[in-house]
């Protein structure tokens, strides 16, 4: 399986463009549909573009299961962007998109995980509740998550405007395997296992 997980992806895609360069991606803006910021997202449309990839942008809380399984099954690279983890899962698994995922990743793609995107990665994501507020609309009876990794990434570690809520999580949730990550880390994931990757 292969996977980038990362807090902000403008700022770390660049270690990865030979994965990203002149390849077809799904970018899926979904996690941030409700947010109030975005600015993220503009971002990383913009170094995707930097770098020559082809971009289909898809919603999947919105698409026809048929329209995301056909962008799914065209691309190289599947990216989610960040925004609410728990909107974000809702919506993959009320939509199937979360078996279409796994499939494709099978397959030998690779997908971008940026905050939300990484955090639903987990086997859970209710450790992350203090950082994203649960909608009124959630309708999954439990909080888990994608179960792709056996550890539980806390994106935007010690960075504003995230410093208070991320050592608090680190502290009440000591006994989850917790990878906490800055906005200038990423972490790998292919067959050899998993590494954090840092931008000078």
């Amino acid at each position: 399986m292969k996977l980038f997980l990362c807090s902000h992806f403008s700022s770390v895609g660049s270690l990865i463009k030979e994965e990203i360069e002149n390849k077809k991606v799904a970018f899926i803006p979904t996690a941030s549909l409700r947010e109030g910021y975005t600015g993220y997202v503009g971002s990383a449309r913009k170094l995707f573009k930097k770098l020559g990839a082809i971009v289909t942008e898809i919603d999947i809380s919105t698409e026809a299961y048929s329209t995301i399984q056909s962008v799914f099954e065209d691309v190289d690279v599947i990216y989610f962007t960040g925004g609410n983890s728990f909107f974000l899962i809702d919506r993959l698994r009320k939509t199937g998109t979360d078996g279409l995922l796994k499939k494709e990743l099978a397959n030998g793609k690779l997908m971008i995980g940026e905050s939300a995107g990484a955090i639903i990665c987990a086997p859970s994501i209710q450790y992350i509740q203090q950082m994203d507020k649960k909608p009124e609309d959630y309708s999954q009876e439990d909080d888990a998550g994608l179960d792709l990794i056996d550890f539980y990434v806390l994106p935007h570690y010690l960075t504003s405007p995230f410093k208070k809520v991320t050592k608090k999580i680190m502290t009440e949730f000591s006994d989850l395997n917790l990878c906490p990550i800055n906005n200038r880390q990423g972490i790998v994931i292919d067959g050899e296992g998993s590494k954090v990757i840092c931008k000078d």
